[in-house]
């Protein structure tokens, strides 16, 4: 019985490890995204519709193929208890996938969560400098 618990360990060891490096990269940047596929090359509709959303915000942030690592893949999902790619984590909490950012966007919460770490949308900058506009008024 021992040994059976001893020939398991370093499987566990190897998964705690994998979260622990998982966590480090969701803090690493204040947006960071896993997808499949990179930014410029997105490898299904879901993740390219993230990076258009985040681009129209003008949101620099960290990108993680999933497709080149099967562990990372599979280690995403189990760190946010989430099924599917993409995954999007603000100041490193988890926010959600595609239809969430979506929605969000839609509903002008992404730029609420983006203010609350330090991020002003590109859409607002917009906004801002659009002719007739008042800048800084407060209605």
């Amino acid at each position: 019985m021992f040994r059976i618990g001893a020939k398991y360990a370093p499987i566990v060891r190897g998964f705690s490890t994998k979260l622990t490096e998982i966590d480090n990269l969701v803090k690493k940047n204040k947006v960071v995204v896993f997808m499949k596929g990179v930014p410029k090359e997105p490898r299904c509709g879901f993740s390219n519709a993230v990076v258009q959303i985040l681009q129209m915000h003008g949101v620099t942030y960290d990108a993680h193929d999933v497709l080149k690592d099967e562990n990372l893949r599979q280690g995403i999902k189990d760190f946010s208890k989430w099924p599917t790619i993409p995954q999007v984590f603000i100041n490193g909490d988890f926010v959600g996938g595609c239809d969430i950012l979506l929605e969000m966007h839609k509903n002008g919460e992404l730029i609420e969560e983006l203010k609350k770490v330090g991020i002003t949308s590109a859409l607002l900058e917009k906004e801002g400098s659009s002719p007739g506009s008042a800048k800084g008024s407060k209605e």
